[in-house]
This record gives structure tokens, C-alpha cells and sequence, in this order.
């Protein structure tokens, strides 16, 4: 069975869902932080206990959505040292790559932009991860346990979606934070 909790807001919420899911219900809900590893913290600043989060949660994902660069006027730009270096992107990769900006037209109203796309950030519930949350380990830590296992952050996401065209290094820059990994 499958219980759908449209969000978590309260420390009793969590609770249900954490008694559903101990009973051998999937529980699938949304709840509102700045990345995965967050939700671990927030869920603990709630007051639900460490062991049971480590038991009933078995996969996190953050979420964002950035605006999509319009096709029919985004152009190749430039991006400074600075903004490359908040991005994570270093100058090899930089030198490879193909950056866009917009100037607007008829097509996206003069914005530069025509419709929004995901960017997200997963947090795979293994062993490994359990065992930090129980022995308190930090988001840091577990952000580069994370890492570690090749699950990229919402940082890392969003340049994949630049890399390709779809969208600009301010929309990524405005919806994600510094201390995701080197992409």
C-alpha cells in the first residue's frame, strides 16, 4: 500500500507517516527545505529521533525549477572567473564549454526565457547513510557521503542544464546554494 501525505508541516504529520511507513507502507510526501540534506536536519530539529529516520526514510529528493532559455534568442556568452567559480565550473571545463544568455524577443515576450524545468538532487537511503544520521552526523557529511557515491547536488544538476543550452548560469546561481559539490 501506498500512503500519499500532500505535506509535511508539523512534527505530527511526521509522525503519521513515520508509524504508516514502520507498518510497511510506502510514504511518499513533499516538505519544504533548501536541499536533501536539510530535510535530515529539519526533521530532527522537529524532534523525531535519528534511529527512526534512519529506519523509514529510503530516498530524499530535492527539487527546483529554472527557467528554459528561449530558443529563438539565447546566445553564446561569456561567463566571468567569479561567476564560474560560485558555479564550480573550473577553467578546463570552462574552456570546453558553451555558455547562453538571452536578449528577449516576440517569441518569450522579451524575456529571455520560455517555460521552466526541473532541477534535482537525490539522496539514495543506503547503509552507509543511515549510519551517519543515527551517529549525528551533519548535512556536510552526509552531502559528501552523498557525493561520494556519484549522487550530485541541485548546483551540479542545474550547470548539467546550462551545459546543454537550457538555461543560464543566473537562473541556476538564483535557486541553488554555494555549498553543493565541484561540478
Amino acid at each position: 500500500d501506498i500512503v500519499l501525505i500532500g505535506e509535511i508541516r508539523d512534527k505530527e504529520t511526521v509522525e503519521i507517516a513515520i508509524k504508516a511507513s514502520l507498518t510497511g507502507h510506502l510514504v511518499l510526501s513533499t516538505f519544504h527545505t533548501n536541499d536533501a540534506p536539510s530535510a535530515i536536519s529539519r526533521f530532527i530539529y522537529m524532534g523525531i529521533e535519528p534511529y527512526l529516520l534512519a529506519s523509514t526514510l529510503n530516498l530524499i529528493v530535492a527539487q527546483r525549477l529554472v527557467r528554459k532559455i528561449c530558443d529563438r534568442c539565447k546566445e553564446p556568452v561569456s561567463l566571468s572567473e567569479e561567476v564560474l567559480s560560485r558555479l564550480k565550473i573550473d577553467a578546463e571545463r570552462a574552456r570546453d564549454a558553451v555558455f547562453y544568455h538571452s536578449r528577449g524577443c516576440n517569441n518569450c515576450g522579451g524575456t529571455g526565457y520560455l517555460g521552466r524545468l526541473p532541477i534535482f538532487e537525490f539522496l539514495v537511503m543506503d547503509n552507509d547513510i543511515r549510519e551517519k544520521i543515527i551517529a549525528g552526523a551533519t548535512e556536510a557529511q552526509i552531502r559528501a557521503a552523498s557525493h561520494q557515491k556519484g549522487y550530485g547536488g541541485l548546483l551540479e544538476s542545474g550547470v548539467n542544464k546550462m551545459l546543454q543550452g537550457l538555461t543560464t548560469a543566473e537562473e541556476v546561481l538564483s535557486v541553488t546554494f554555494t555549498e553543493d559539490i565541484k561540478v
